[in-house]
């Protein structure tokens, strides 16, 4: 996807005071994966949640200030709604969705207040919905900030992460095309590779993802950069560039949890299961997201160290609940988890909730693989052929998809798509890796 530059119209003094500090805050509250505990620029929180923050955390440092400001200036619009957003980031960086009701408290009293220019609120308000997983109201947002405000880069990032997940790709990558032409920095660039990735392009992902980190302006920039370079790599099978990317990041910003949690998995890719296991630990004990929880559950699991594996799995369930109250919609890797260690009929209905306001290729893939588990594999097959209907390259989309035509007596296509999956990345899962493996290799003997 090409990118240009275009001369644009200037807005005013006061306009372009509002639409730096939106676009810094949006950088902060977006985030290419939209699980409200994915790894964004922000993340540098190095303790447990409820802690205090650490001495010089600058968005605490924000939080603090603006709070000050509004007891002065209980109505300031502005301040209201960067709060919100501080708040949506805050909730991102200690795994702690308590933030959330707290953002749209403060939101919704910078819109009350009826501003002609409350872009600023109304993108803080899609940029909560997006936290939240409710995505078609954070489409509704995002359009009328961008409305209001065309010419503000952020925005349009906002609006790109809502299609995204609402599997409208084309218009997604639109959005993501109009971002960069406004303002070809980082969080453009980062999106740009996202868009060239879903679509399977690894080769232009990774061009993108590596301009974005020339752009990136500091050392947390730089750490989400490398997380995301981390990723590309891992997941088409080079774990020794991820690990090299993880090491690189956090000597540019030690305090970026993120990077630990890629650390780990490339490290137990590579059979060093001793530094994996102490990375994922140190980054479930600083951030207790769920993803990470899940991962070392999953890493003990495989090591046959199952009380481990189970304690985690509890802290999980915990999590979702906790999300849950505070008003997050779960999906993929809530029904996921159910599909593998849990309930199949649980999984099915969290992932077909999860359809309706998510309809993205990762939930197709969950509602796949919790169809499976509960016996429905003609259903399940249709839904795992959307998961890859963009092409993207997902080495466990391939590994659900065989399994469920193994169900269906498929074993053709059965070997197909495990040998696709390993090519693809062949520790693409510390379970499911394994049993991949040993399913091609009878198969193949079978032959």
């Amino acid at each position: 996807m090409p990118t240009r530059r275009r001369h644009l119209a200037r807005p005013t003094a006061r306009s372009a005071a509002v639409t730096t500090a939106l676009g810094i805050a949006l950088f902060l509250a977006g985030g290419l994966g939209l699980s409200p505990w994915t790894a964004t620029p922000g993340d540098r929180t190095s303790q447990p949640a409820g802690d205090a923050a650490p001495a010089g955390d600058p968005l605490t440092a924000d939080i603090t200030h603006l709070q000050d400001q509004l007891r002065r200036q209980p109505q300031d619009p502005q301040a209201l709604a960067t709060l919100g957003l501080d708040y949506v980031q805050q909730a991102k960086n200690t795994a702690d969705p308590t933030y959330y009701p707290k953002a749209e408290e403060v939101i919704r009293r910078a819109l009350d207040q009826k501003q002609p220019d409350d872009f600023t609120a109304m993108g803080a308000m899609a940029a909560l919905d997006n936290a939240r997983h409710n995505f078609a109201r954070a489409l509704g947002w995002a359009q009328r900030a961008v409305a209001a405000n065309p010419y503000n880069s952020a925005l349009y990032g906002t609006l790109a992460d809502a299609l995204t997940q609402l599997g409208r790709y084309d218009e997604a990558a639109q959005a993501v095309q109009r971002m960069v032409d406004l303002h070809p920095g980082t969080p453009s660039l980062s999106r740009a590779s996202y868009v060239a990735e879903l679509r399977g392009d690894t080769d232009t992902a990774r061009q993108d993802m590596s301009r974005a980190l020339q752009d990136a302006t500091g050392p947390a920039d730089q750490a989400f950069t490398h997380y995301y370079l981390a990723e590309l790599a891992f997941n088409n099978g080079d774990a020794a560039t991820a690990l090299a990317e993880t090491r690189t990041g956090l000597a540019a910003d030690p305090g970026y949890t993120a990077l630990l949690q890629a650390k780990a998995r490339a490290e137990a890719a590579l059979g060093d299961t001793t530094s994996a296991l102490a990375d994922l630990t140190t980054a479930t004990q600083r951030v207790p997201q769920p993803e990470y929880v899940l991962q070392l559950g999953d890493l003990y699991q495989s090591l046959g160290r199952t009380h481990d594996a189970e304690q985690q799995y509890q802290l999980f369930r915990a999590e979702q609940r906790l999300f849950t109250d505070n008003g997050v919609t779960l999906d993929s890797d809530a029904a996921l988890f159910e599909a593998d260690h849990g309930s199949p009929d649980q999984a099915v209905t969290i992932a077909e909730a999860g359809m309706k306001s998510r309809p993205f290729l990762d939930t197709h893939d969950a509602l796949a693989w919790a169809l499976h588990k509960d016996g429905r594999d003609h259903d399940a097959l249709a839904e795992a052929d959307q998961a890859l209907a963009t092409g993207a390259r997902n080495a466990l989309f391939h590994y659900h998809r065989a399994m469920i035509l193994a169900a269906l007596g498929n074993t053709t296509a059965e070997q197909a798509d495990l040998s696709g999956a390993l090519a693809i990345n062949e520790h693409f899962h510390p379970l499911h890796a394994p049993e991949a493996k040993t399913t091609l290799t009878n198969l193949s003997g079978q032959r």
